[in-house]
């Protein structure tokens, strides 16, 4: 009250983890004189911390910039800046841990505040197709990549919007276009950036990623028929969808309806995509579908698997391997193995080597942080010093092969001096409908248009 009473402003804390809290800030408070955002604070990715949002991106009301801080300083922020919101903004966190931060907030003395879909999304002048998923690693990815190359068969020009991701300069990331793997390098990409656009690229499509979306979505569309958005974690569109794809993974039933803002997009969804039916258990598909049949009915579900396949999977039988993971799905994402451990085991792996005993550096404080993680190794690069350590806890580990499950190349950005294998997955779809089915009344308004 007392900085209100001063400033003739309500002081505004962002919870973040560098993408949609830079989102939510342009779209809601950059021009607002009457908020004033003192602070972003960072959590889930590490090393984010102690930058500042720079004054060109954060307007005329803001000349020095916003600080931001780590998430663990929270509390003392709303104490010494007599904070008078604080406003949650990054994704999948269970219900029960939001309203443990909640808590905290309020116990502090500030409000707390989710902002709605309306103010946050970016409207378009083109078709959107939203990928989007109730958890992270559900298998967005795959489903993105053939949602883009169905549009493309049609004969559309198809750019693909990537969630922000910007841990490096941001004023350098303010709009990124990624046409080929060698831009992936100019722009000192982060391995989770290259999981996540090299998929793409290799397909030929070209991607479009982050930190002022309106400045993003402008530029893509004048290259663009239609906007497929990919979405990030369990994160709600930033556009509005014109085709709001929702992704299940069966192996987390019922957290469809328990993780933030997964249920979000489960209760938004046109459509579901329920994927890795082919690893799932019947217990585990029936627990996801009789969740859709009594909170979203009638609502069309494509079902389908990712057939797995491994490059050299010889070279597995009867050898000790470790196993290399997708990033986020392994850590925040909740899950304790990926499909690189079910590769390895189905190709007769003698043991996965646990990468525990072999970790330095951040990834020690990985496993210490997400203590859910079984014997795979997490691909955690978020930046240069990340990716050293990553590449010396792969070379002290006792194994015979190592099996790369992540999307990205990483015999690219680190040596490995064991022999490896490389583990590779796409979409199919059983019966109907399909994605061509549900993406054909678009391919029409684009026609007619």
């Amino acid at each position: 009250m007392a900085n209100r009473a001063k400033t003739g402003s309500r002081t505004v804390i962002i919870m973040g983890a560098a993408g949609r809290d830079f989102h939510d800030f342009n779209m809601v408070f950059r021009g607002d004189p009457s908020h004033r955002v003192v602070a972003f604070t960072a959590a889930q990715i590490p090393n984010i911390q102690r930058r500042v949002y720079p004054p060109e991106l954060a307007g005329p009301l803001y000349p020095d910039g916003i600080p931001i801080y780590a998430e663990e300083e929270l509390d003392s922020l709303v104490k010494d800046r007599h904070v008078d919101q604080v406003v949650f903004a990054y994704s999948d966190i269970s219900h029960e841990d939001l309203m443990h931060k909640a808590s905290r907030v309020l116990a502090a003395g500030a409000e707390f505040r989710l902002l709605g879909t309306k103010a946050t999304m970016l409207q378009s002048s083109k078709p959107v197709v939203s990928v989007c998923a109730v958890r992270t690693g559900a298998g967005k990815s795959p489903v993105s990549k053939k949602v883009a190359n169905i549009l493309r068969e049609e004969g559309l020009r198809v750019i693909v919007v990537r969630h922000p991701m910007p841990y490096g300069d941001l004023m350098k990331q303010t709009v990124q276009r990624f046409a080929t793997i060698e831009d992936l390098a100019k722009a000192d990409c982060t391995i989770e950036e290259m999981e996540e656009y090299e998929p793409h690229l290799r397909e030929g499509h070209v991607v479009y990623a982050g930190v002022d979306y309106e400045r993003v979505l402008r530029q893509a569309e004048s290259e663009a028929d239609v906007i497929v958005w990919d979405g990030g974690n369990n994160d709600i569109p930033f556009l509005e969808p014109t085709l709001e794809i929702v992704v299940i993974d069966p192996h987390r039933g019922g957290h469809e309806r328990s993780y933030y803002p997964g249920e979000v997009n489960f209760l938004r969804a046109h459509v579901f995509i329920l994927t890795k039916l082919d690893t799932a258990t019947p217990d585990q598909i029936a627990a996801v579908k009789g969740a859709i049949a009594d909170y979203r009915p009638g609502i069309p579900l494509i079902e389908s698997v990712m057939p797995l396949t491994v490059e050299n999977a010889g070279a597995i039988r009867g050898k000790r391997v470790l196993v290399i993971e997708d990033g986020p799905t392994i850590t925040h994402g909740g899950m304790g193995f990926g499909a690189g451990a079910l590769a390895a085991k189905h190709y007769g792996a003698s043991e996965l080597v646990d990468p525990r005993p072999y970790a330095v550096g951040s990834l020690t404080r990985t496993f210490e942080l997400y203590p859910h993680i079984g014997a795979v190794l997490p691909a955690m690069g978020y930046g240069s010093e990340q990716i050293r350590e990553l590449e010396s806890t792969i070379a002290r580990a006792a194994c015979e092969v190592v099996l790369i499950a992540t999307p990205a190349d990483l015999g690219r950005v680190i040596r490995i001096k064991h022999p490896t294998c490389r583990l590779t997955y796409e979409l199919r779809e059983l019966g109907a409908p399909t994605l061509a089915d549900m993406l054909r009344p678009i391919v029409q308004r684009v026609r007619r248009a």
